[in-house]
């Protein structure tokens, strides 16, 4: 029998690379990420995935528009970017 008090199991290492190798697959080969940020947009607000230029939803109040980023985000476990009114960033929830 080997020793395994003080070494990891083969179990132990294979569960770790099958987790990084998920983990790594959620990113696109372009190194794209789900992650979305909360927009001043017109009137109003907007949530648009990072990277893309078009909106996702738009949004008459900040509160709607970070509720659909939550939903968005919590789906592809990726962060959100909550903006000011004056573009700078408020707040980020991380949902990894």
């Amino acid at each position: 029998m080997t020793k395994t008090t003080n070494s990891r199991s083969w179990i132990d290492i294979l569960r770790e690379l099958v987790e990084l190798f998920f983990k790594s697959s959620r990113q696109t080969q372009r190194g794209r990420t789900w992650h979305q940020h909360v927009v001043p947009y017109e009137e109003g607000w907007a949530v648009r995935r990072e990277g893309n230029t078009r909106i996702t939803s738009k949004h008459r109040l900040q509160e709607t528009a970070i509720r659909k980023a939550k939903r968005l985000a919590r789906k592809h476990k990726a962060d959100v970017i909550i903006h000011r009114q004056d573009g700078g960033i408020r707040d980020r929830i991380n949902y990894d």
